[in-house]
């Protein structure tokens, strides 16, 4: 419908202004003004413009949930994530005078976190605390600030009839998944204030030195959550702003869209794996590549500690470690696969948009595989850390817009 509501706006524009050149077309009151026969054009117009704005609106707020998970990404390399030891929802203030600060550090030496950092470097400054605690401080504040785009844009439009009765749920569906995601964050953060638990396998006579770390399980949900929320805003963004030229029908239609689902869902495992590989330090169990040490397959893959081969896979540093790479090395190739699929049944062929959606997808693939070996050889530095993260959003974006333009082939 706003399909062919723009494309009959397109054609009636011209003729529109010359007849009505001093007619506001956004003025209610002004349409009043318009002769009968262009009535129907001006609502038309106010339509396209209405859901033109609700798309850039959507469109920020996929670009501001990208930059919270880069923040997400630099707070946890850079071990800043359990500095604040408390949550406030609707006040949260940084501390202001160096008595406020003393107190602040205070409560963060209650936590294990501190305890084990004194272990490892001996002492932890008031300027070293100030620093991990604004890293998570400016994460918290950006969530909220996502929250405030989406919550007052979303009043007006719902005020002013902007949406149409189909989007209205899927608005509260954006808000509720904004306000479960800030919920999950803090989860997330309290479960790394507590004692570390010891491995369930783990005898009572081995010795063993507990690292404070969030649970990768709750990592994993924050990142996913973030992950869909920001997928969701970028294909109402889509369908709000892009219209796609029409192209001939295929045959192998089925074919590449069988093969582009599975490429996606070949890269969220990857991406839920490599949230596991954040959570459990995993990216410094093996450094090296391809061989994990001198072996393909690494000999404490499967140990007693972790229980069974899923518990080891999902639970041993290795184990994740080496799913992460299997499954990075399956995504590379099913999206190398859909490449040529695309390129070889004529279907790039119906238009640049294609090809090139096409192109984005089989090159984000081999350079975020790229950026994963050189992340692992340079044992995870923040820098190639938070761009190997963005680039997991990189490619999920262009596996997302391969799929919008495939709605311009006929089934």
């Amino acid at each position: 419908m706003l399909h062919s509501a723009r494309a009959g706006f397109s054609l009636l524009r011209v003729q529109f202004s010359r007849s009505c050149l001093p007619i506001k077309l956004g003025s209610s009151s002004s349409l009043s003004k318009v002769p009968g026969r262009f009535k129907s054009i001006a609502a038309l117009a106010k339509t396209v413009d209405n859901q033109k704005a609700i798309g850039k609106w959507l469109l920020g707020l996929s670009g501001m949930t990208f930059g919270a998970v880069l923040l997400g990404g630099v707070t946890r390399l850079t071990e800043s994530g359990l500095s604040m030891v408390d949550w406030h929802p609707f006040k949260e203030a940084p501390p202001f005078t160096e008595e406020q600060w003393i107190l602040e550090f205070e409560k963060y030496k209650q936590f294990p976190e501190y305890g084990y950092f004194i272990s490892q470097h001996g002492e932890m400054t008031l300027s070293r605390f100030k620093f991990i605690w604004y890293m998570e401080y400016i994460h918290r504040m950006w969530g909220r600030a996502i929250g405030a785009a989406f919550l007052a844009p979303a009043a007006y439009f719902w005020y002013k009839g902007y949406f149409i009765p189909a989007m209205k749920p899927r608005v509260l569906i954006y808000g509720s998944l904004i306000g479960f995601q800030g919920l999950l964050g803090w989860l997330m953060v309290r479960s790394g204030l507590r004692e570390p638990r010891r491995p369930a396998g783990l005898s009572k006579d081995e010795e063993y030195v507990g690292v404070p770390r969030v649970d990768h399980y709750w990592l994993c949900g924050h990142f996913c959550s973030a992950l869909v929320l920001y997928s969701f805003f970028l294909w109402g963004s889509f369908n709000h702003l892009v219209q796609h030229p029409p192209v001939q029908r295929f045959s192998t239609l089925k074919q590449v869209k069988s093969l582009l689902f599975t490429t996606k869902a070949l890269t969220f495992s990857t991406i839920i794996f490599g949230a596991f590989v954040a959570g459990l330090d995993a990216g410094l169990v093996y450094n090296s590549w391809p061989k994990m040490a001198d072996r393909w397959v690494p000999a404490d893959l499967i140990v007693p500690r972790y229980g069974s081969t899923v518990g080891n896979l999902m639970n041993n540093p290795t184990g994740v470690q080496f799913m992460h790479r299997m499954l990075a090395y399956t995504t590379v190739a099913s999206a190398t696969a859909l490449w040529a699929v695309v390129m070889r049944t004529g279907l790039a062929a119906t238009g640049p948009r294609i090809r090139m959606a096409a192109h984005l997808v089989l090159g984000t693939a081999l350079g975020q595989s790229a950026l994963g070996v050189l992340t692992l050889l340079h044992y995870v530095p923040v820098s190639l850390g938070a761009m190997h993260q963005g680039g997991s959003l990189i490619l999920f974006t262009s596996l997302m817009w391969l799929m919008h333009c495939l709605r311009a082939v006929p089934k």
